[in-house]
């Protein structure tokens, strides 16, 4: 993905967000209703200076940092500020924060801040989803202050430096034969550069082909198995986790899974849900968990409902799509690649229940998966 704004080519993602936000719809996304850079008053350039940080504190999270690694920090910082960037309403960075972070795994008593500003980005973010953007048929004239699109890890001191003013290009010299000398030095260069382009056609096409085969990547990438919940419990400290010990087959994992306001402890124990395995082990609130338990819930996250294996179906058994018989990837690359995020969005169910990706249904040897009670239309995650 790029994108071309005020003759530079954004191809680093944060940096694509901020760009549309800005110059790209004419400033159309940081004026009323939504101020996603902070407004353009004054202390604007300070505020795209925390926003920056903060969409790398995001990106972090994404690519396979903890949550409890940024929580103290984070609630100390919104002890005293209602949003990140000290803004009266979510900016861009509390978008991007919050939707990376999983709301399931804040603890409202030890984080109450931090819950705070969640469910108050959260709500902003789906409320300002349903509106239509107006934008601007003309750009608006043009500002002596800072450009608002940035590229990387960028302090506030940079923020703040003025573009350099082009050089005046010199006038090339005029070689013996009345050519630029500059041309005649660069034709050769260009030909042999065409000639090894030619010549080393598949070392060329096999980088070439390098985005083509990540987005390649199938349903068969994840590694979702069944599993029987043998014993569960209440999380210490965090109020909507249960902690469980789930049968594989050939092994027993521990999971956390924030299904408390949806499940009592006695619906769990016994019962044989889908497990998505190669996930890496990670803290939540403390307790270590090694993958995910896979529900249905609706768009708006208030019905939720396991997803089972047909009847017959035993621990061990990998959830297969026909069409797609890979093998599933190793935990790290899952992480690294983003693989679960990039497949979700198409596993979802039909209309009668049925747990689909895209057009292909779910099945173990036994049968179709399904949601428990056959919630149709919903995501599964």
């Amino acid at each position: 993905l790029k994108l071309e704004a005020q003759g530079a080519v954004l191809s680093a993602r944060n940096a694509i967000l901020r760009a549309i936000c800005g110059i790209a719809l004419h400033g159309a996304l940081d004026q009323a209703p939504y101020y996603l850079l902070g407004g353009s008053g004054n202390g604007a350039a300070l505020k795209i200076g925390q926003l920056v940080q903060w969409m790398s504190a995001a990106d972090s999270l994404r690519t396979g940092g903890t949550f409890d690694a940024i929580a103290p920090g984070l609630e100390a910082h919104l002890q005293s500020r209602a949003f990140l960037i000290g803004s009266s309403q979510p900016s861009l960075a509390d978008y991007d924060l919050a939707l990376a972070i999983d709301g399931k795994a804040i603890d409202a008593a030890v984080y109450p801040s931090i819950q705070r500003w969640y469910a108050a980005s959260i709500f902003a973010f789906q409320q300002h989803s349903k509106g239509n953007v107006s934008v601007p048929v003309s750009a608006p004239a043009a500002s002596t202050g800072p450009l608002t699109f940035y590229y990387g890890l960028e302090d506030v001191s940079t923020i703040l430096k003025p573009p350099a003013a082009p050089k005046p290009k010199a006038e090339p010299k005029q070689a013996a034969g009345g050519a630029p000398k500059e041309k005649q030095a660069e034709q050769p260069k260009n030909e042999n550069k065409g000639k090894q382009k030619n010549a080393g056609g598949n070392k060329g096409g096999g980088k070439q082909q390098q985005p083509a085969a990540a987005a390649a990547v199938d349903i068969s990438a994840l590694d979702i198995r069944v599993g029987k919940i043998v014993k569960a419990w209440h999380h210490e400290t965090a109020d909507k986790l249960f902690c469980e010990e789930i049968d594989l087959g050939t092994e027993t994992r521990q999971i956390a899974s924030g299904l408390r306001p949806f499940y009592k402890t006695e619906d769990l124990e016994g019962r044989v849900v889908l497990v998505l395995c190669n996930l890496k082990k990670r803290n939540l609130v403390g307790f270590p968990s090694h993958g995910m338990v896979l529900c249905a819930s609706n768009a708006d996250h208030t019905k939720v409902e396991f997803v089972v294996p047909a009847e017959g179906s035993k621990p061990g058994d990998r959830v297969m799509f026909e069409g797609f018989d890979g093998e599933p990837e190793p935990e790290n690359k899952v992480a690294k690649k983003k693989i679960f995020e990039g497949l979700a969005p198409d596993l979802k169910t039909d209309a009668e229940g049925q747990v689909m990706w895209k057009t292909t249904l779910a099945k173990t040897e036994a049968g179709v998966v399904k949601a428990l009670n056959g919630m149709p239309g919903a995501h599964v995650s």
